[in-house]
């Protein structure tokens, strides 16, 4: 299994909807397009949200995560989650 750490940004004010959003909508598309949220935390102190995904191998990955941002569903988004998000790094990790 392939694992990514997402280490987002959030705009000042506006963590409480994204958290929302991303409950209610990214969740569950994400669980539709064979991701798996490991788990996910706040940052009260620096606005940030952090999260794990964990998808089958790196290049499954890869076409499972075009596929989801290519999506129908993906792209009716409205409004899109990722309006509050100033900042979206994101790495894939591994076990030690």
């Amino acid at each position: 299994m392939t694992k990514q750490l997402r280490m987002y940004s959030v705009k000042p004010g506006a963590m409480e909807a994204w958290c929302e959003e991303w409950r209610d909508k990214v969740v569950p598309l994400r669980s539709k397009h064979g991701f798996e949220v490991i788990g996910a935390w706040v940052i009260d102190e620096t606005d940030q949200f952090v999260w794990v995904l964990e998808h089958d191998g790196q290049e499954e990955w890869n076409v499972a995560d075009a596929r989801y941002y290519e999506s129908p569903e993906r792209k009716g988004l409205t409004p899109d989650p990722a309006r509050h998000l100033e900042k979206t790094p994101h790495w894939f990790v591994r076990d030690p």
